[in-house]
């Protein structure tokens, strides 16, 4: 099969589409066919060393966790999955940017037929993260909570996810994306030198930074507690203010899948897709995520 490999840390010209030996499914563990699996910014930190730290490479090494498939082949032990069976997972063994990859049948959810492919294979990550963000600052009706990031693969599902708590909803982007947030029930604010201002006026209390770049430091200027500031992205910003980083280290799980993917089914959640490509255009696909400012999720279709 073919899967994305690096052997080094650097930038988009380390990435290459291999030959590798197909994986085979051990005790408790299905095979999927990989019909999308979308890329994530972490993603690139990690190709380019930057969170080596954290999480390091060793070489040579594959990568992605989102993943929507079809089930191929199930390992001793699997029960709740057929062969045939189209599911929605991830894997934390940076293996999903493939044609087939082996996943734990408890990291898997049964993908409604009408959520499409790609979206279906961003919602791990994102989805997961987004969850955990507007669960961390605690928002109910009556509250006012500004999203950095707004339309980004996670801020464009938490904006949603928060407008359904009945608080009101400020999405920081650019106007590119201005329509599609109102058209989600969110009010958009443009990036700018006058953000602090016009936010002020909103008497926000509550802050999700999807993006980073200062937004901690601005949630605290505005004066909201540093108990409802939650990052996914700055984490040293959180360390020196007290904010809360829960959306960075969301614990994925298959039943925060299956929820999202239920609210997809029936129209009630989008998952904005930016663009798709071919496993073989990798190189393209994070190219076009390092231009920034992209509306949701950019997906690899195998």
């Amino acid at each position: 099969m073919k899967a994305v490999r690096f052997d080094r840390y650097g930038g988009i010209e380390v990435l290459q589409v291999a030959d590798v030996p197909m994986p085979e499914p051990s005790h408790g563990e299905a095979l999927v066919k990989v019909k999308a699996a979308s890329i994530n910014p972490g993603e690139a930190k990690i190709r380019e060393g930057l969170l080596h730290a954290m999480w390091p490479t060793t070489f040579p090494s594959g990568e992605g966790s989102d993943l929507a498939g079809i089930v191929t082949k199930v390992g001793a032990g699997v029960e709740s999955f057929a062969v045939g069976v189209d599911v929605i997972g991830f894997t934390d063994q940076r293996a999903s940017h493939a044609e087939y990859v082996v996943v734990g049948a408890q990291n898997l959810t049964i993908k409604p037929a009408n959520v499409p492919w790609e979206v279906a294979g961003s919602l791990a990550i994102a989805g997961s993260t987004a969850c955990a963000a507007v669960s961390a600052v605690s928002l109910k009706r009556g509250d006012t909570v500004a999203v950095s990031a707004a339309a980004g693969g996670v801020g464009s599902i938490a904006v949603q996810l928060a407008t359904r708590t009945g608080a009101e909803v400020i999405g920081i982007a650019s106007p590119a994306n201005h329509e599609w947030l109102a058209a989600h029930g969110v009010k958009p604010e443009s990036y700018g030198s006058d953000l602090s201002d016009r936010l002020r006026e909103k008497r926000i209390n509550a802050f999700i930074d999807a993006h980073g770049g200062g937004y901690v430091r601005l949630a605290v200027d505005l004066g909201v507690p540093r108990d409802r500031i939650d990052t996914i992205i700055d984490f040293a910003a959180a360390r020196e203010y007290g904010a809360k980083t829960e959306g960075s280290n969301a614990a994925r799980n298959a039943s925060v899948l299956a929820e999202l993917a239920t609210l997809i089914a029936s129209g009630d959640l989008e998952v904005p897709i930016a663009a798709t490509f071919p496993l073989d255009d990798v190189r393209a696909a994070f190219s076009l995520l390092a231009q920034g400012h992209i509306r949701g999720k950019i997906v690899l279709m195998p």
